[in-house]
């Protein structure tokens, strides 16, 4: 299934780029060119989510997402550098479904449409990218980013990592990692896994990622949102 994506988004540079990593990962994208007549555009493209601005000519992004709740009850994500308490709290109860702050990561922002889309409309979907503190975790390519930088990880340190967001919130035991590294046929014991979590952990230390594992001492590790 492909899924449309309308873009209401007055600046130029922003929407284009949004559309172009839309469409990298597979989904339809259109972009509103004019703001007096959004709904319009929006019946015609019949979208499945919706990326809303707040500061738009003519009418705001609320207005906009009161006129979508009149007839819809598609997946509505703000997109704002107006980011205080309060407009947070006016998108969600306008009847939007999220707040993504600008300047934002696109990794991140396709992270946020696929988890998205993937509650609304399928729960069995498989998602390319793993998203957790504005860190995202490529599965297609075993990529790290996170505030624009790429961070290399090693099979290992990608299957550990992958395994803690999966369960995030939760401490996953030291056996279930290596259980889940042998599968790989990477023979990991005790030892072995304590040297790569303490490489992983120093990996993104440097790129300004702290805090994003913790240990739970004799027990294992996890992923604190």
């Amino acid at each position: 299934m492909v899924y449309r994506i309308l873009i209401v988004e007055d600046d130029a540079a922003i929407a284009g780029a949004v559309c172009r990593q839309i469409e990298t990962w597979g989904c339809a994208a259109r972009r509103i060119v004019d703001f007096r007549n959004v709904m319009e555009a929006f019946a015609a493209f019949s979208p499945h989510l919706v990326l809303m601005d707040i500061g738009l000519p003519f009418f705001d992004g609320y207005h906009w997402c009161r006129e979508i709740r009149k007839t819809s009850k598609i997946p509505v994500i703000f997109l704002s550098s107006a980011s205080d308490n309060m407009n947070i709290l006016m998108a969600l109860n306008m009847g939007g479904d999220d707040f993504i702050s600008k300047p934002f990561d696109l990794n991140v922002l396709t992270a946020k449409v696929q988890a998205m889309l993937r509650r609304t409309y399928d729960f069995s979907a498989p998602s390319d990218l793993m998203e957790c503190r504005g860190a995202v975790l490529n599965l297609g390519d075993a990529s790290l980013t996170w505030q624009g930088q790429r961070i290399e990880l090693t099979k290992n340190e990608y299957r550990i990592l992958q395994l803690l967001m999966e369960r995030r919130g939760r401490i996953v035991p030291r056996e279930d990692i290596m259980d889940r590294l042998w599968e790989t046929d990477s023979f990991v014991d005790d030892n072995t896994l304590t040297v790569n979590m303490a490489r992983l952990r120093r990996k993104l230390e440097e790129a300004g990622l702290t805090g994003l594992i913790v240990t739970k001492k004799g027990l294992g590790y996890g992923i604190q949102e």
